[in-house]
Order: structure tokens, then sequence, then C-alpha cells
């Protein structure tokens, strides 16, 4: 059978390229074509990759804006390109902007559309539920909690576990030592409190500020930030100049294994960190208004997945519109080695990698996907 694939985040080629692979083993005649990334391209064929991811992310409403006419002409040739292929299914992979568009073009064009990894209506957006509805044939989701949210909205999903798990567990393995890491990037003995503060310019210039001034904090610990390669260094460094923080690029699950604890923005990397067993706490900051309508705006009780997953705060999620550290010290203190919070925070996450799934999502979503276009014909 034919398969088209579109992702146009870094997350949504990894996710691509595991499902492309489960794809190649249940269904070993597959012919393959994506718009994703390079993990993508060494999964399903360099031949095979349409477009990078490269060429179509654009993040935040200005950047957005800006390139309105360019969005509009990738789109146009992706369509020409599903087209020209006449997939047996297209796959969507998260990124709704740019794929709930493409959903309601292929269902017009009588092409069968499976969405993997569900946008997040149960946080914002919620409209787009109708839309799923309307226009998606088999909804892929992988969170637990989103088992009973979607049929609560007429749509019944398809659960097999999380393929983060999978790309934790193929990355695990080759994973330096913490005194290796320490070594190949100029660190000293002191315990290790990993910073992820976000993978965009807003969230960076937003909350590493604050992360900064907890490092002052802690000078018993040495506190290392996670850069993201798309982004200048010299960005990160403008916030944490005289902090002592330490800088290290493209090595985030490497810094999270060597580390003690970790301060996180809200997003998938609260996940990854608890699926790693590192004890953290979630802090945003954004402005005062945003928190204010909080309650009205945002449709779930937290922002960490951790927390959404398990149904109680498991990890404390400091949101705030300030720069006070206050609260953000006590919580971090409560959770390094010795802290108050540590041992329970470890069961918690023992908890959460059950409810979640063992490995082999991504295998077990393939193999669902083609049984159902098999299904499909037979009927």
């Amino acid at each position: 059978m034919k398969y088209y694939l579109i992702a146009g985040e870094p997350s949504g080629d990894l996710h691509g390229a595991n499902l492309i692979k489960g794809l190649l083993k249940a269904d070993p005649g597959a012919e393959l074509r994506f718009w994703g990334g390079d993990y993508m391209a060494e999964a399903g064929g360099e031949a095979n990759l349409r477009k990078h991811y490269r060429e179509t992310s654009f993040f935040g409403i200005v950047q957005v804006l800006k390139n309105l006419g360019t969005i509009k002409r990738q789109m146009q040739e992706c369509q020409a390109d599903v087209a020209a292929f006449a997939p047996d299914v297209l796959i969507l992979i998260d990124y709704p902007g740019f794929n709930m568009k493409m959903a309601r073009w292929a269902k017009e064009h009588g092409i069968r559309t499976f969405y993997y990894i569900a946008p997040k209506v149960w946080a914002w957006r919620e409209w787009r539920v109708k839309a799923i509805r309307r226009y998606v044939d088999k909804l892929f989701i992988i969170f637990p909690f989103e088992r009973d949210y979607f049929p609560q909205h007429g749509l019944e999903p398809i659960f097999e576990g999380n393929p983060l798990v999978d790309a934790i567990e193929a990355r695990q393995a080759s994973l330096p030592t913490p005194a290796e890491f320490r070594s190949r990037n100029g660190l000293d003995h002191r315990p290790i409190i990993a910073l992820l503060a976000g993978s965009r310019r807003g969230e960076i210039r937003e909350n590493l500020p604050l992360m900064a001034a907890l490092a002052q904090k802690f000078p018993e610990h040495q506190f290392v930030v996670t850069g993201v390669m798309w982004l200048d260094r010299a960005l990160y460094e403008q916030y944490t100049a005289g902090s002592g923080i330490r800088y290290v690029c493209d090595q985030t699950y490497e810094t999270l294994a060597a580390a003690e604890a970790a301060v996180v923005t809200s997003g998938t990397a609260t996940l990854e960190t608890a699926l790693l067993g590192i004890p953290e706490v979630v802090v945003y900051r954004t402005v005062w208004w945003q928190v204010w309508l909080r309650p009205y705006v945002l449709k779930v009780p937290w922002v960490s997945l951790v927390n959404l997953n398990l149904g109680r705060e498991a990890v404390t999620e400091i949101i705030q519109s300030g720069l006070s550290t206050e609260r953000a010290e006590k919580e971090l203190r409560a959770i390094v080695a010795g802290g108050s919070k540590r041992e329970k925070m470890f069961a918690d996450f023992s908890e959460l990698r059950a409810i979640i799934g063992g490995p082999g999502a991504s295998e077990r979503f393939a193999a669902r996907m083609v049984a159902e276009l098999h299904a499909q014909k037979i009927k």
C-alpha cells in the first residue's frame, strides 16, 4: 500500500521515523512519500523526502504572518504532490496548523486520512474537535487521559502507548555516563541541575532569566542549560551572563541523564524528563494578563503532561508573570538529593511509566494502521 506522511517539526520527524519503521515491518511492500526531516529520510529513504521541515517551520504569530505567502505556496505544493502520489492513506503527524488544513483538503478529494498524535484540543482551541470529527477517518492518540476526552466529543480514538518511550529507549543505550558527560563539556564535580528553557525564542526570553536567578541560590550545584541547534548560543548567553550557568547544545537527554534534578518549561520536555526518572519543577513565566486569563482559556487544570496523565499535581507547576524565585527555590530544594519530595516523585514517575505503556508503541500504531487499511479494502 501507499503511505504519505506529513510532519513539520523535529519531534514529528522523530516519531514519523519510528512510525515508518513500523509500517515497513507491518507492510514490507509499503510505498512511502513524506514531508519531514533527516530521521524520516533515514528510515524511509532520502528520495522519498519531498520537503524538509526546516523550510516549513514558522514559529509564533509574527513569523506566520510574515510568511503567509510562502505557507500558502507550500500547502499547494503539498496538495499537488499528495494528489500525484495517490496514497491509500494520508498520515498527518501533529503539526495542526498545517495538517488540519490538509485533512480538510484530503476529505474533499476522497483521500483516507489518519491523524497520528492528536492536536492538543483538550488544552486550547477546542473548536478543532469538530474539524477532526468531520475530516479525519481515524485518530491515533498518545496520552492515556485522551482516551476519556475524545469519546466525550464523538470520537473513538486508538491508543497503543506513547512513541516517546521508543525514542527514549533508543537513545538510552548510547548515553554517556555522568562522568563522561562532565568531561566532554568541561563541567566540574558538583551535582547538575538541568535547565530546559524551551525551544523557541519567546520561551527562552521569558523563562531563562528566572532560571538564571534561581541558579544564584544554589552555589553547591552547577546549572546546565540545554540549547537547541536552531537557536544562536548568543540568545542564551545574553540571559545567563554572570550566572555561572553552563551551555550545551543538542544534548538534552545527555544532560538529563547526568542531572540530579531539572527545571523545565511546559511541553513535551516535562514528560521526557519524568520518563528518564529525573525529579523536576515546572516553571513557566508569562505576562500577567495571560496568568489572569488562564482559568478561562486553558481547558485543563495543569500544563505539565506528567500531571495531566497522572490526574494530579505530581510535579509542581509555577506559572507566574513575575521573576520571583522564592517558590521555585523552595520546590527545587525539595527534589534535590535529600529533599522531602524526591522519593515520592520517583514513585510517581514509576506509576506514570506504567500508565504510559512500554516500548513498541510505534510498531503497534503502525500495525493498527495497516490493519485498518486492510479492513477497509475488504469492505
